[in-house]
């Protein structure tokens, strides 16, 4: 039994994650990114934060398959998709409850393409590329440090590739930015992708309350001209990384010897991963990630990663970056701790619950096969309803989809599901609804905080 607990002996058990494998985090810089995290300031229609889609109570993500981002109000399965006067919290609305159409105010024009992850561990030192498709990573090919969609565009003196992935939703048009004419934020990223962060730094600049916060945290910033986008990147990244490092999960307690961390069918599922059903030839290492990318044949559905000339609504994942045909329809592999509080799941949230993406990876054609569209967690849109499947109606695309997988099936039973399912929920913390700095009550802009 000890040998089982010791990862040299286990053959393929990962190495402990630990304090060890995160940069330190000025604690003054972590609370006033806690401070911008909910803060409408940084939307363009200052109707949305980064907690809106990333929330405390859904353990820092937002519950559905395809987010509703700017213009829609409340969280979680009460989001709905236009602004209406005080919006239900969590867990009070239904679809019934409120008759969402296309002229309301604010009326969403596109669901968010891709389901919203949660942020464990993304501030940890292993961790090289960002985003589902991998669109952010550490390079030198721009001389600013990173290979991002802001190119040579991307301010310089970001030291993390946190902080800088925290500067794009900021500025992406259905997440935070808004649509043309709204606002001058949504006007600047459609004149350069450069052209919008200083006007955001400008909205935070001009609130006392943050240029006093800064001041005491980071002294230098008044003498390099004062508050600007980097610094408030730089205290998101330090919020992110601080607030949602796991790693004391019953599953590290027996990563460090303890053998009576996991039950018998925890046990059973961990031997299922990492042995038959192959699961750790992706989710490896410390982090449950190769940090690659993998075509896993998910159902598509929602309005895709369209570009200009490809306008059909499908996403073709790390391909729209890299250009190369043999990266259609593959994503990057994510990171397991704490999966358990993270439904739905896939880049799309195609299942709503661990068991249905464990089915769908032990048979990936025959799972795509039997979904249906009620799976999807979609918040009611009806002006919407038209474009939501779509793709699904293509019989072109629906074979070059087809064609792209990179796992073969596995033959598991009922109960090597149960196992597996139970081993996942192993790689749940102990404390994961309890926070080091938590939501704040109330942020310095004086808006509403979800």
């Amino acid at each position: 039994m000890f040998l089982a607990a010791s990862p040299a002996a286990a053959g393929g058990l990962p190495e402990p994650l630990g304090p060890e494998d995160f940069e330190p985090v000025d604690p003054a810089m972590a609370r006033i990114g806690q401070l911008l995290f909910y803060d409408k300031i940084l939307s363009g229609n200052r109707n949305i934060s980064c907690g809106t889609c990333h929330h405390h109570d859904l353990g820092s993500a937002d519950a559905l398959s395809l987010g509703i981002g700017e213009g829609g109000s409340g969280i979680g399965h009460a989001r709905l998709a236009a602004t209406v006067p005080e919006a239900p919290a969590i867990g009070t609305a239904s679809r019934a409850a409120t008759e969402v159409t296309a002229d309301m105010p604010g009326a969403i024009r596109k669901r968010v393409p891709r389901n919203a992850p949660g942020l464990w561990n993304l501030g940890a030192r292993q961790v090289r590329v960002m985003f589902h498709d991998g669109r952010l990573s550490r390079s030198q090919i721009y001389g600013n440090g990173f290979d991002s969609p802001a190119e040579e565009w991307l301010p310089s003196g970001l030291d993390t590739l946190l902080a800088a992935q925290a500067l794009f939703p900021l500025i992406a048009q259905f997440e935070m930015a808004g649509n043309l004419a709204e606002n001058e934020i949504t006007g600047a990223v459609h004149d350069r992708p450069d052209a919008a962060w200083p006007l955001l730094a400008e909205r935070v600049a001009s609130i006392p309350e943050y240029r006093t916060l800064f001041a005491a945290a980071r002294p230098e910033t008044a003498r390099l001209g004062g508050l600007g986008i980097v610094d408030i990147a730089q205290a998101l990244a330090a919020f992110i990384d601080s607030e949602w490092r796991s790693f004391d999960s019953p599953f590290d307690a027996f990563l460090a010897g303890d053998c009576a961390a996991l039950g018998p069918l925890e046990m059973r599922g961990l031997g299922i991963f990492y042995g038959r059903g192959g699961c750790d030839s992706c989710h490896s290492g410390p982090l449950f990630s190769d940090q690659e990318f993998h075509a896993l044949g998910l159902p598509q559905f929602g309005p895709g990663r369209t570009r200009r000339f490809d306008p059909m609504p499908r996403d073709t994942g790390r391909m729209a970056e890299t250009d190369r045909l043999e990266d259609a329809y593959r994503f990057r592999t994510p990171m397991l701790r704490n999966v358990a509080l993270t439904a739905p799941y896939g880049h799309n949230g195609a299942y709503p619950t661990l068991r249905g993406i464990l089915r769908h990876h032990a048979d990936p054609r025959g799972a795509r096969e039997r979904w249906t569209q009620a799976l999807a967690r979609l918040p009611h849109a009806p002006w919407l309803a038209a474009g939501d499947f779509a793709i699904m109606d293509d019989a072109r695309e629906r074979q070059r989809h087809g064609m792209a997988l990179d796992i073969a099936p596995v033959q598991l039973s009922a109960s090597e599901i149960d196992a597996l399912e139970a081993f996942l929920g192993s790689l749940t913390e102990k404390d994961a609804a309890t926070r080091p700095i938590g939501r704040p009550a109330s942020v310095p802009s004086g808006l509403s905080v979800d």
